[in-house]
């Protein structure tokens, strides 16, 4: 098959942001996650800990109407499903959810990460598994490091802690990363296992 560098290059410089929740800080599992993506084979070309700021973390949720009416109906129809009453409309259940995030993203440090590699946007939320860590699979970050649950969130008020963000379309993840980084802070770099990921001679060092 003829070898396309353009488009292989296009896969393995994809990008993704991740940001380590408040609740994945103050429990000092930081480095337990990092370590994860590491031993995937992503690479980390950005890193900073910073106490977000209201300003900031509106850029971040959105509350376009687009966003507002696909949340608000998402989370309309799962109240349905459970028999719940509602006396507030979707786009007001929207706005609900995106105080709870905010509230919660602002609460304490975190630590955001723009992470590079081969379907790397893919290979991160799969890590991260299902919003909702209780439905999350046993391997994932979400169902291995939290009890958290809609319902768990729902009867204390506070919005779902599944300890990471991670960015879900390429459109999404370049609006994350301008929010959070300047270009000049994402760095670009070769590591040792770039060569036996993605080159075709990768096992030529190992050879005699």
């Amino acid at each position: 098959m003829h070898r396309d560098d353009e488009k292989l290059k296009g896969i393995i410089k994809e990008k993704t942001l991740v940001i380590i929740k408040p609740d994945g800080v103050l429990r000092k599992i930081v480095g337990e996650l990092i370590t994860r993506f590491e031993r995937k084979g992503l690479k980390i070309i950005a890193m900073k800990m910073v106490w977000p700021t209201k300003e900031l973390v509106e850029q971040h949720y959105t509350d376009s109407e687009e966003w507002l009416m696909d949340t608000g109906t998402r989370t309309y129809n799962s109240y349905l499903e459970k028999g719940v009453k509602l006396d507030k409309t979707p786009k007001e259940l929207a706005l609900d959810v995106r105080r709870r995030l905010m509230d919660h993203l602002t609460a304490g440090p975190v630590v955001v990460l723009v992470l590079q590699g081969a379907h790397a946007i893919e290979v991160v939320r799969r890590m991260r598994g299902s919003t909702s860590p209780l439905k999350a699979d046993v391997g994932t970050i979400g169902f291995d490091y939290t009890l958290e649950s809609y319902e768990l969130s729902d009867a204390g008020g506070w919005a779902i802690r599944n300890v990471i963000h991670a960015s879900d379309s390429v459109q999404n993840s370049a609006r994350e990363m301008g929010i959070w980084f300047k270009p000049e802070d994402i760095i670009e770099y070769s590591t040792a296992i770039d060569d036996v990921l993605y080159d075709t001679n990768w096992y030529g060092a190992f050879t005699r």
